[in-house]
């Protein structure tokens, strides 16, 4: 536990440190902003490895086309939301609207020009993430969403929305799910961190055209069986960390 605090609070002084010495980087090219972004995570990795002893392995690579394509992923922690950036050439999120109004972090989520869907809106803001999707895709990068919106446990049953069939149609392009079991080291609305490693999986893509109701059967299929294996492998490993007790909500 006394790493685990301490990793905390190195990763939001370092998440602060360059916010604030990135300031002028908004300024400037959006290239620029997006290494900073990169920068970030490879050091928030760093510190996770050094104090944590917590790794990552990346399976899976050479199922990720160049240029633009979908990316659905597993969504377990935090971690998600950094740790996989730099594994893109030009990664542009999907992300609450909200997200967008917090004093520099939202001032840098613009400025990287991610998507923001504003899920209160229904029809509205589905047509709007399609728009701006489309946009991005055009100018060849990849466009990053978590199918289930919000952390989900290690086990939890899947709530897949409507947001990933929504782009898969729109953007008709093919769909490289990722599975990972990153929820086992860094658990949601815990401070504890655990030590051993992280594995990110590519997993084979989804060609585009696939009916909506099979897309979401595939694209879950592809993602909880992948996620389940890689779980248990952590599972199994010499030190493993804790399982977690499985939430319905």
């Amino acid at each position: 536990m006394i790493r685990s605090l301490l990793f905390v609070v190195v990763f939001y002084l370092n998440t602060a440190v360059f916010l604030v010495l990135g300031f002028p980087l908004l300024f400037g090219k959006r290239s620029w902003a997006m290494a900073g972004l990169k920068a970030h995570a490879r050091a928030s990795l760093w510190w996770q490895r050094l104090i944590v002893g917590t790794r990552m392995e990346v399976r899976g690579v050479e199922n990720l086309p160049k240029g633009p394509v979908l990316i659905a992923a597993k969504h377990q922690s935090a971690w998600d939301t950094f740790a996989l950036i730099p594994l893109f050439e030009d990664p542009a999120m999907v992300m609450k609207e909200e997200l967008a109004m917090i004093p520099l972090y939202g001032w840098f989520s613009k400025k990287f020009q991610h998507v923001f869907v504003a899920r209160s809106k229904g029809p509205a803001a589905l047509r709007k993430l399609i728009k701006d999707a489309k946009e991005r895709a055009r100018d060849g990068r990849q466009i990053v969403i978590f199918p289930e919106g919000t952390r989900r446990q290690p086990g939890a049953p899947p709530a897949y929305k409507p947001g990933v069939l929504a782009l898969y149609e729109g953007l008709d392009l093919p769909c490289v799910p990722i599975a990972l079991n990153s929820g086992l080291f860094w658990p949601r609305r815990s401070l504890a961190r655990y030590p051993g490693t992280i594995i990110v999986e590519f997993l084979e893509p989804i060609p585009p055209g696939l009916p909506r109701k099979q897309f979401k059967k595939v694209l879950q299929e592809k993602i909880e069986t992948a996620t389940a294996r890689l779980v248990n492998e952590a599972a199994l490993s010499a030190n493993p960390p804790p399982l977690p007790v499985i939430s319905q909500a």
